[in-house]
């Protein structure tokens, strides 16, 4: 592989993973939208995460892995705490500081080089590269919306329409 191809790769690669944390924040946001503060923060046993937990998780997830240990700011993240708080803050005020980090999370892959994608890093008590950081993320990232997309369709009973414009394709033929 040439030095112009491993450009193109690493950057397709970066693109990918911002373009999917936009789309997985932008479903978040439908989900929330759906939900009362009582349905962000149902639950049905005392070790189910209801929606409010997971999004305070993948905050600070995404503030660990890419802010703080691809981006070098200072980690000072509790995560025992993402899954024990209990006070039923409301939408608004899970939903602003979880885009307020994927903004800068955006900007730190943003400025990244093929050459930071190979660096290693330890985070979470991991050595990887940037590169698995960033698939780490996209990924945990990804199956936690799944569960927020699942409780939001038990709670509302409603069809979310992620996926309606594959119908719409297949009758197109």
């Amino acid at each position: 592989m040439s030095d112009a191809d491993s450009d193109v790769l690493a950057a397709e690669f970066v693109g990918v993973s911002r373009r999917e944390l936009k789309e997985q924040l932008q479903r978040i946001e439908a989900c929330v939208d759906l939900l009362t503060t009582d349905q962000l923060w149902a639950r049905r046993h005392e070790t189910e995460n209801p929606v409010g937990n997971l999004i305070l998780h993948l905050r600070g997830n995404v503030r660990q892995w890419i802010v703080c240990g691809v981006g070098g700011r200072p980690d000072d993240r509790d995560r025992a705490a993402e899954f024990s708080a209990r006070e039923r803050l409301p939408a608004d005020r899970l939903l602003a500081p979880l885009r307020e980090t994927l903004a800068e999370a955006d900007a730190v892959l943003g400025d990244l080089s093929i050459q930071d994608l190979m660096e290693s890093r330890r985070i979470q008590g991991h050595q990887l590269t940037t590169l698995h950081a960033i698939y780490h993320v996209v990924e945990h990232f990804s199956g936690h919306v799944g569960q927020i997309i699942w409780a939001t369709k038990q709670a509302t009973r409603q069809d979310l329409g992620f996926y309606r414009y594959l119908d719409r394709r297949s009758a197109d033929g």
